[in-house]
């Protein structure tokens, strides 16, 4: 047992460290959920008026809805009446266009494309219309309404959304009355007491919910203008039919139906221009609706409040227009980013496996150090240790505590193991410990184990295979789920196979490891000393660490075979905190060696390859990703909702598609893939979630604390899944006898000369210093410090 104390220039170098940096602030934010918070409310409200707005009704054929029902309660004075109708007046009122006068209307407008020339055609006849517009078509076109006022023409309100009136609540009429008018005021400053129902005709095909919908309209001041004669030009059945429809049988005064929007109005607008002037020719006059009945102005300048309602409403829907808009463009973005990682990490998973059977060179046999660090560990370390210690390769096991207060240490040292060594410091996280490790280790090769992690008695010999390559530096391991029990273990399992090790296997494959997993990885010791050790400078210091070794030349392999066993967390709260601090430390040390993607060499691949990898897949998607779910909900709402479930289980398709994949390649039965669709709906919006937390973070400049996972004690070594092809191997270590060697080294080199009967074999005496290995290995800048 050895105590390392805090040296004095740890404490000064954390003392200038933090004059750097100014005053830090650790705790948590909360005005960034507030203004998430604000954010969501206001797309959510955004999406819900374009919904409405766009998608609840919408402009179709007049004959759309089907029209039969009572009509009891019409007034014959209506049924038989003129088609302008004040049914505020006790009893009801009509009146008709005087002989020989045509009151031209046009309805569902104003339409960016069809609106303009019909004007062109009423400028060049010098005629005057009215036009029945629709709430939506003025907020998106404001422009045309006030062309449409400034050649001298008349409006009316045709609902805000082309919603049937008879066919919706009295607070919905009143709404669509009410928003259509604010809409007109926006637009123009004026508004107008004429209204024209969607969907209505003449006087005598009124039925009794009609009725109560004119009659409450009069009630807030509407007229309402029905016709006497429709030229059915919506069903667009030719030019000639279309002149003949709208021409009158007889001189009575007329009020014409006609369309400037709604679909292809080509047969209108040629329609119109040969009906002009026939009729003028037979003696009839056009004008607006008040001008051929004889009534007074309809429209009256807006007072400054209907007006400003109007010009925010006018801006609401422009916004909402657009928020729709840009959600689209990021739902594509995020679709095809989807769609491309799935592709890119399939294809490279291929080929790695192809590789799979290349050996790295000789067998590598050298023995190997395993640095522990342990804070409050209790739970498992015994399952921890005993794992490494039953390896079918010679390890050293040095089980550094960093400041326990469970009595990690007393545990370790009571087992009384062989090859076993605890060192104890002061609390100084989880790099420091590292570093004290790596100093007191005695071996080239050093293999990193979380206290949370059983290995397989094969891991540590695969894992150092890979350094018969004098280019590898560091080689991650592959790291599993032991609690997979409840769904939400069976969610991390998922993610630990299809998500970490498909991406590794790309990685590799593309020499850009930017992590190896603190759960098991090994590394060289002169990678290790020629960057410095572990840094502390970010919550992510295994991604920190590996992305330095690759910047300084060193390649980072992936060893799928060499299986680690971890705990991961069993609640929520617990995986946030850890979600939160793997993805904030990310994001810093993507920050930090930001300097790759203009480097060239092996830091040039970890830049533009690595980094721009984890900004696209590991930043940008998540952000992006919750757009889908936003627009399925908007889409079940107001779209068509069996081609949204189409495309989300298309989506759910190419996930499990991928995850069969990756299970198959790591060995495990696909059982719990089963419960991928339920994923969709918690683990990953927790996973969205922490994304935004931390980037959120990152940009306001806060620092996070160190967050340590709770231990469960459910670590063993459990049966290994998969049986592979077995490789001679040297017998593992006994028991140091007495008088025989004392050291880890000594004993694998003494049991080999034994076997051997060799002369030569050249081994590490237990009697050489330590410090980074004996002999004449060059000390690193930690050793003076008693570790950083």
């Amino acid at each position: 047992m050895t105590h390392v104390p805090a040296g004095p220039r740890s404490a000064a170098r954390s003392r200038r460290h933090r004059g750097r940096r100014g005053v830090v602030r650790n705790a948590p934010l909360r005005t960034h959920w507030l203004l998430l918070s604000v954010l969501l409310l206001t797309l959510c409200a955004a999406l819900l008026i374009q919904g409405y707005t766009q998608h609840m009704f919408g402009i179709s054929d007049d004959s759309a809805p089907s029209r039969p029902g009572p009509a009891g309660r019409v007034p014959a004075a209506v049924a038989h009446g003129g088609p302008v109708i004040d049914a505020a007046a006790v009893p009801a009122r009509t009146a008709r266009p005087r002989p020989h006068t045509i009151a031209l209307t046009f309805d569902d407008g104003p339409d960016p494309v069809w609106t303009p020339k019909i004007l062109a055609v009423l400028r060049r006849h010098h005629v005057h219309a009215t036009f029945f517009v629709v709430g939506t078509q003025v907020a998106a076109h404001p422009e045309l309404v006030r062309r449409i006022l400034a050649d001298g023409h008349q409006i009316g309100i045709h609902t805000f959304t082309h919603a049937d009136l008879g066919a919706v609540p009295g607070w919905q009429r009143s709404l669509e009355l009410r928003e259509a008018q604010l809409a007109l005021a926006g637009a123009t400053g004026r508004t107008s007491s004429l209204l024209r129902p969607p969907y209505s005709s003449v006087n005598d095909a009124l039925d009794d919910r009609e009725w109560t919908a004119v009659r409450d309209a009069g009630r807030d001041g509407y007229l309402t203008v029905l016709t006497t004669l429709d030229s059915e030009d919506w069903q667009r059945p030719g030019v000639d039919r279309i002149v003949a429809n709208a021409t009158p049988h007889g001189t009575g005064g007329q009020i014409l139906l006609m369309h400037d929007a709604g679909g292809d109005r080509s047969q209108t607008v040629a329609a119109l221009d040969r009906l002009l002037p026939r009729l003028t020719a037979r003696g009839f006059t056009f004008g607006t609706v008040s001008d051929t009945v004889g009534i007074r102005q309809p429209m009256s300048r807006a007072t400054a409040r209907d007006h400003w309602l109007g010009v925010g409403l006018l801006a609401t829907l422009t916004g909402s227009a657009w928020a729709l808009r840009v959600l689209g463009w990021l739902l594509y973005a995020a679709g095809g980013l989807a769609v491309l990682r799935a592709i890119a990490v399939v294809i490279a998973a291929k080929r790695h496996v192809r590789g799979r059977g290349v050996p790295w060179g000789d067998p590598v046999t050298a023995p190997v150090s395993v640095i522990v660090p342990a804070y409050n560990e209790s739970a498992g370390i015994e399952a921890a240790v005993r794992s490494l210690l039953a390896s079918d390769h010679p390890v050293e096991i040095i089980v550094v505590d960093d400041g326990s207060t469970d009595g990690t240490a007393d545990l370790v040292e009571s087992l009384r193991l062989p090859y076993v060594r605890v060192i104890r410091q002061r609390n100084a996280g989880k790099p420091a410990a590292l570093n004290t490790g790596i100093a007191a280790a005695t071996c080239d090769l050093l293999v990193m184990v979380d206290g949370d992690t059983v290995f397989e008695p094969d891991a540590v010999r695969l894992l150092v295979q890979p350094f018969a390559d004098p280019r590898v530096g560091a080689v991650s391991g592959n790291a599993k789920v032991i609690n997979r029990r409840g769904l939400l273990g069976r969610w991390q399992h998922i993610e630990y196979v299809v998500g970490f090790n498909l991406d590794r296997r790309l990685f590799d494959l593309a020499e850009c490891m930017p992590t190896v997993p603190g759960a098991v990885g090994a590394f060289r010791r002169e990678a290790l000393l020629r960057v410095g050790g572990v840094s502390d400078a970010t919550l992510a210091e295994d991604t920190d660490l590996t992305m330095a070794l690759c910047r300084d030349g060193w390649r980072v392999v992936y060893e799928e075979d060499a299986v680690a066993w971890t705990e991961a967390p069993a609640s929520l709260g617990a995986l946030w905190r850890q979600r939160y601090r793997w993805c904030y430390g990310t994001l810093q040390a993507m920050w930090k060696h930001r300097g790759a993607m203009v480097q060239t060499g092996a830091a040039g691949k970890l830049g533009r390859r690595g980094l721009v990898y984890l900004l696209l897949f590991q930043v940008l998607l998540p952000l992006l990703a919750p757009v889908v779910d936003v627009f399925a909900v908007y889409g079940l709402v107001f779209l068509d909702p069996v081609r949204i479930l189409g495309l989300w289980l298309g989506f759910l398709v190419l996930q499990a598609a991928m995850g069969a994949y990756a299970f198959r390649l790591d060995g495990e039965r696909t059982g719990p893939l089963w419960s991928l669709p339920l994923q969709q709906f918690v683990y990953r919006q927790l996973m969205y979630l922490v994304v935004i937390q931390s980037v959120v973070t990152a940009v306001a400049g806060s620092r996070l604390r160190w967050q340590r996972m709770e231990r469960y004690g459910s670590l063993r070594v459990p049966p290994r899944p998969v049986e592979y092809a077995p490789v001679p191997q040297p017998q593992p270590v006994p028991a140091p006898e007495p008088g025989g060697p004392t050291h880890i080294a000594d004993a694998w080199a003494y049991e080999a000369r034994s076997a051997t009967g060799a002369d030569d074999v050249t081994y590490l005496r237990s009697g050489e210093t330590p410090g980074l290995g004996g002999g004449d290995r060059q000390a690193g800048p930690w050793d003076q410090d008693g570790g950083r």
